[in-house]
């Protein structure tokens, strides 16, 4: 009884939550947007605190050096990278890691060198490093290779992969995202669903970590499979953005959507249906009271993913507000607040944007 209260209490504030949804059109007129590296995709953007990198497909890994104001290229035109097309990028000052389909790129700072790192456990496939997260609790890089989990231990430069599979289910192995969640724990999201690792204890051994798909309710059930794209924690709760992909053939695939779990038993799904832009998440951010969250549709007859542009969710409220940002696209790959500016790496470069007032819609309408 109390239980089906609880889901009676739920479904009424959620109803409450989004009985009133506006779109905003941002004051870009009002607003300083700047753009930089015009006319190329950006796919990840990091900092280390002193440099912003940003990892792009077709120039390379570019830097902005915050105090200076300053960019600077490493790519296949200047002969600094053997290839122009990076997925992914992290750094911890000393060090670049960037992920790209033909191994991991190490750029020592210091010394101004790239090298590659091949991996030969997974083939080919396992050379497509997919997210990679430094881990400054135990000063470790995580790398989520399309194939495998890979551990690279900096003090000791020693590489250790590790083998997800659930039930000899490919797809667990696919890695889509990680997250450094504090000290203890790690998430990595992959195209069957998310893995919860304790990343004190031994991962080989006695099995330290659980795993959540679409079955035991998680993520309230829905869907043939869930792909977790994206993932973002706070104190209470955890966020995943998760991928569409459906077909004719398939129309219960992959439903996408963003979901709040709070770390117990309580899934909460936000989605078209309740103003989300689109059913996909590219990337999430957060800033203050907001998730920021990137969103497409996928395209049955082209085949691909059609960004829609961003959503902020107040996290007190869980009432949903798009933003309209004239002559940004809306194909948003990733978002990234390095505590004054918001930067947007999207399909034509990437856009800074200063964290205004104006540019933070009302919520109390």
């Amino acid at each position: 009884m109390n239980k089906l209260k609880n889901k009676l209490f739920l479904k009424l504030f959620l109803i409450f939550a989004f009985s009133v949804t506006f779109s905003l059109s941002a004051q870009t007129t009002d607003l300083k947007i700047d753009h930089f590296i015009p006319n190329v995709p950006v796919n990840d953007i990091s900092s280390d605190g002193q440099n912003i990198w940003f990892a792009t497909n077709g120039r390379g890994v570019f830097k902005y050096n915050i105090s200076g104001n300053k960019w600077k290229n490493y790519s296949t035109e200047n002969k600094k990278l053997k290839i122009d097309f990076f997925y992914c990028i992290t750094s911890n000052g000393k060090y670049v890691w960037a992920g790209s389909t033909d191994g991991l790129f190490i750029f020592n700072i210091k010394r101004k060198r790239w090298s590659r790192r091949k991996f030969g456990k997974g083939g080919q496939l396992g050379n497509w490093i997919r997210s990679v997260k430094f881990d400054p609790y135990q000063n470790v890089v995580w790398i989520g290779r399309f194939q495998f989990l890979t551990k690279y231990d900096i003090k000791k430069h020693k590489y250790k992969d590790y083998d997800l599979r659930i039930n000899g289910n490919e797809k667990t192995n696919n890695i889509k995202s990680l997250y450094v969640d504090g000290d203890s724990l790690l998430w990595v999201g992959t195209e069957g669903g998310v893995h919860k690792i304790w990343k004190k204890h031994k991962m080989d051994k006695n099995r330290t970590y659980i795993f959540y798909d679409n079955s035991m309710n998680y993520f309230n059930a829905e869907g043939d499979e869930v792909s977790v794209s994206s993932i973002l924690g706070e104190r209470k709760y955890l966020w995943f953005g998760t991928d569409e992909f459906i077909t004719q053939q398939n129309p219960n695939f992959n439903l996408g959507g963003l979901f709040r779990y709070d770390r117990k038993d309580q899934w909460i799904k936000f989605d078209v249906s309740n103003s989300l832009l689109g059913n996909g998440i590219f990337s999430l951010e957060r800033t203050g009271d907001y998730i920021w969250a990137s969103t497409y549709e996928f395209n049955q007859n082209k085949k691909e993913a059609d960004g829609r542009g961003i959503v902020l969710v107040n996290r007190i409220t869980l009432k949903i507000k798009p933003i309209v940002l004239e002559n940004v696209p809306n194909d948003i790959y990733k978002i990234f607040f390095d505590g004054k500016y918001v930067w947007l790496g999207t399909i034509s470069g990437v856009y800074r944007i200063k964290l205004v007032n104006n540019l933070i819609p009302t919520f109390n309408n």
